[in-house]
């Protein structure tokens, strides 16, 4: 999704904006972002369009910023939506000077820090779940014996 208020005759250099050392000209939604969207946020604007457009509102506003200051990959929109977006430099785009532009590629939104208390501290929550999968398993492979 491009900013539509760009599109004209005479603009020599592609549209972008800042999020930390990134240059975002471009946001991508995967199939798996749209359904935890749908599952986690919202399910009334639940288009591909709506999602990027949203996005981009808050990319223009200044409303994202990272969930850690060294870690690139997990950001927040508010300080309560979380969601994971991997970058990827643009083929095609690159700023006046020739530097290249980033597509940022959302991968997934893992929900509101409001609604799921459990997101306010992700590094011990990814161990919780991998503690409870690794419980499940092995409960699973104790009834099979």
């Amino acid at each position: 999704m491009k900013d539509k208020m760009t599109r004209r005759w005479s603009t020599y250099e592609s549209f972008y904006i800042d999020l930390g050392d990134k240059k975002v000209a471009d946001i991508v939604i995967t199939n798996h972002a749209k359904s935890r969207w749908l599952d986690r946020i919202e399910s009334e604007k639940t288009g591909f369009e709506d999602i990027a457009e949203f996005l981009w509102e808050c990319l223009k506003q200044g409303r994202i910023a990272p969930y850690y200051r060294n870690e690139q990959d997990v950001y927040l929109i508010d300080n309560d939506l979380v969601f994971v977006a991997e970058f990827s430099e643009s083929i095609t785009e690159t700023d006046i000077i020739g530097n290249p532009l980033h597509k940022m590629i959302i991968v997934t939104f893992l929900g509101r820090m409001s609604e799921t208390i459990e997101l306010r501290d992700l590094k011990s929550y990814y161990s919780w779940l991998r503690h409870s999968r690794r419980m499940t398993l092995v409960k699973s492979s104790r009834k099979r014996k």
